[in-house]
């Protein structure tokens, strides 16, 4: 996969139309980054499946989104792990837990993973305990297995945040991983994204200058507004070849929760050479701007297609969503109409 670059990084053109990401695989439909989950992804359509990276204690690269086991695996039900909760700060907050990057791989096998989120998706949970957890080696082995001829499937790989320990070596494992699997070029099956910048510019310039795609990630709130000027876009041209808004930031909601407007930050990024990732779309009425909203019950899947619609319409590159056949659907649909025109 090719996104736009600037200047100073690899030419690289836009695809014909915007890409699906599944985010944390079919993660609307499986517990999040396991095997059923990444598979279902490419069944329904996605150009890219999205695993987060952390490295466990023995520098093992696993897919996870949160550092807090219980999140997210029946750690809780395994008795010989409980001497090993402990209290840690995270994003600003003590939190007692059992930790990733306090475990071997071999310790992390034994655990099954659940949905974390089975309020809004109580569905998921019949899944729970059925799948393991699974490294960055076996998602890129299960995507590339998967291709077949006229369709590629690519892997957009997101470092975890900075953190001490094991996980200040990321950058340099995951490049050396992906250096072992012979997919560390930019006309590979791999995209990198990271809301920091340094690990970013260090896997630019130790990958070089045929180095996969890199993305910025982007928070919303005030913190992060001065990143998506076009002086911050020019900035972040310079180690990376796409940005990923919040989906906040390009769809402009009023006080109601209604679809209010959009922003002119598709724009501008263009402008500054760079592709958009906007992350991240889920189907149920919880999320969704109340016009596109279809009943009362915030867990029913409302019309996500209308907003995916909206996002094509301003030009976004890349959408990563939960439900990934709904974006699919959508970039068929509106290819085969600019076909026809």
């Amino acid at each position: 996969m090719h996104v736009s670059g600037s200047p100073d990084l690899p030419p690289a053109t836009c695809p014909a139309r915007p890409l699906v990401v599944a985010h944390r695989g079919a993660s609307a439909y499986r517990p999040e980054h396991t095997a059923a989950s990444y598979e279902l992804a490419i069944e329904l359509g996605a150009d890219l499946v999205e695993p987060d990276v952390m490295v466990t204690r023995d520098g093992a690269l696993v897919v996870r989104h949160d550092r807090q086991l219980s999140l997210s695996t029946d750690i809780a039900d395994h008795p010989e792990f409980a001497h090993r909760r402990r209290v840690k700060t995270v994003r600003g907050v003590a939190v007692r837990d059992w930790f990733v990057e306090d475990f071997d791989l071999a310790e992390l096998r034994t655990l099954g993973c659940i949905e974390p989120d089975p309020d809004v998706r109580p569905l998921n949970t019949a899944y729970d305990g059925s799948f393991g957890v699974m490294t960055l080696e076996e998602v890129i082995d299960l995507v590339l297995d998967r291709a077949t001829p006229g369709r590629d499937v690519g892997v957009l790989v997101e470092l975890a945040p900075f953190l001490e320990g094991p996980g200040e070596d990321l950058p340099a494992l995951l490049a050396a991983e992906l250096r072992r699997l012979g997919v560390a070029s930019g006309d590979g099956p791999i995209t990198l994204q990271s809301f920091e910048p340094e690990p970013l510019a260090w896997l630019r310039e130790d990958l070089g200058s045929d180095c996969p795609p890199l993305v910025r990630l982007v928070h919303d709130g005030p913190a992060f507004d001065d990143l998506l000027t076009a002086r911050g876009l020019r900035e972040i041209s310079t180690y990376a070849h796409g940005i990923g808004p919040n989906l906040d930031r390009v769809m402009l909601r009023d006080a109601d929760g209604f679809l209010a407007s959009t922003s002119e930050l598709v724009d501008r990024s263009h402008d500054a050479d760079l592709a958009v990732f906007v992350w991240k779309l889920r189907p149920e009425n919880a999320f969704l701007p109340r016009q596109f909203r279809l009943g009362e019950d915030p867990r029913a899947h409302g019309n996500s297609a209308a907003e995916a619609e909206a996002l094509v319409d301003l030009g976004v590159d890349a959408l990563i969503t939960d439900a990934p056949e709904v974006a699919a659907r959508v970039c068929r649909l509106r290819q085969r109409d600019a076909a026809l025109v």
